[in-house]
């Protein structure tokens, strides 16, 4: 299927193979707080403008990031939007692990009221 009719709504990119790599973390991290071109993001990483740039498309094509145009330059900024998806995702998990340590709490709670006199005699 060509760029052309892909519906513009789909991202090409999913949130979850968007945030997978530490380097577009650390750029989200970076845009929580305020807009920022590529060359402010480029100084807070050892590789280059153009790797940076790479990582940004990414995660504007996972609808992470959004861009703006201010004279010459593109400011991008943290649309959070996206990773409610991934929100829902953990809530998921979450609730299995709470379910799972309460059984195993309430597991050694019932073990230690029945065994506290096993090692006296």
């Amino acid at each position: 299927m060509s760029k052309l009719n892909q519906p513009a709504s789909e991202p090409k990119h999913d949130v979850f193979q968007a945030i997978a790599d530490p380097t577009r973390r650390s750029l989200l991290q970076l845009l929580v707080d305020q807009e920022m071109p590529v060359n402010a993001l480029s100084e807070h990483f050892p590789i280059s403008r153009t790797a940076v740039s790479k990582h940004l498309r990414v995660l504007s094509e996972a609808g992470l990031v959004k861009e703006r145009k201010v004279g010459r330059e593109t400011r991008y900024r943290l649309d959070a939007e996206p990773l409610r998806e991934l929100q829902r995702w953990l809530a998921y998990y979450e609730r299995f692990w709470e379910n799972k340590l309460g059984a195993l709490k309430r597991y050694v709670e019932a073990d230690a009221g029945g065994s506290s006199s096993a090692g006296e005699k």
